[in-house]
């Protein structure tokens, strides 16, 4: 049976992981061997690894403490990654976001270095949209997330900012309630219900709050969601909130159900551009 990096690299923490990517690079540099190794991608090609085509992939760019994957692209597309260096060797970025574990199943909260690299992948590789249609950006290192896992492999997240946690390093401001921030269901798995199913498993980790919030500006595929999910649980219509800035107060917050009945958003979805069912608001 297949082991996949999620699997053989449970506990690696991130200096491991840029520690690794460091080493290959200095080997590689300091070898004079012109019989470059190759990666055999899922087309059935092969790429040579040389250092013109590899890069370090940053995870958290605003934290000072480092944690970086090496990369390989083709040599004609910087923008296309086609493998990870991890656990000693080059993994496709398909086979980095699968498991033979039968305990991923469902929600399963983002805990180790490996499953942030898997969230990663999610958020900015795999679905190789024009860096100028990227909406995501590089999830804060405190930002929680959780991984939806089916049939053995990532088909999703979300993040959320619990209430208390600073608002961003350059203030002392904390959020005064906990914030859906970001969701992304991969193509080929949408259409199957998972938006409800994260928005309604976010509402349960927070039962004794007053208010949650999910981050604005709403995109039409989450308004949906939410519409569909007050429908269904007319108790929570009071405590869904859209959070317009930081840290959400009252004067920065608006009830969704009320804007929903009030026709300030939009319902049709034919037009989503994106992959994104939520706006990160950063």
């Amino acid at each position: 049976m297949a082991m996949y990096p999620i699997d053989i690299l449970p506990s690696e923490d991130y200096d491991d992981l840029l520690s690794a990517s460091d080493n290959y690079l200095s080997s590689l540099k300091s070898s004079r061997n012109e019989n470059h190794e190759e990666f055999d991608t899922l087309h059935h090609t092969k790429v040579a690894i040389k250092e013109s085509n590899l890069s370090r992939l940053n995870m958290f760019p605003d934290d000072p403490s480092d944690c970086a994957v090496l990369a390989l692209h083709p040599p004609d597309d910087p923008d296309n990654v086609l493998a990870l260096y991890l656990h000693g060797k080059w993994c496709s970025v398909e086979d980095a976001t699968k498991t033979t574990s039968k305990s991923r199943a469902g929600l399963v909260m983002v805990e180790s270095a490996m499953e942030r690299v898997i969230l990663f992948l999610l958020a900015h590789v795999l679905e190789k949209l024009p860096a100028i249609d990227r909406l995501f950006s590089p999830h804060p290192r405190t930002e929680q997330g959780k991984l939806l896992w089916r049939d053995g492999q990532a088909v999703g997240f979300y993040t959320f900012k619990q209430k208390g946690s600073l608002c961003g390093s350059w203030t002392a401001q904390s959020y005064l309630l906990p914030v859906l921030d970001t969701t992304l269901v991969r193509r080929g798995w949408r259409g199957r219900g998972f938006g409800l199913q994260m928005l309604s498993e976010f509402f349960s980790l927070f039962p004794r709050e007053e208010v949650v919030g999910i981050s604005s500006p709403l995109s039409p595929s989450m308004v949906a969601v939410c519409k569909k999910f007050l429908q269904q649980h007319e108790e929570q219509r009071e405590r869904l909130y859209e959070v317009m800035e930081a840290p959400g107060g009252w004067e920065q917050r608006r009830n969704i159900w009320m804007n929903i009945q009030l026709g300030r958003y939009s319902h049709c979805t034919d037009n989503v551009k994106s992959f994104k069912e939520l706006s990160s608001g950063k």
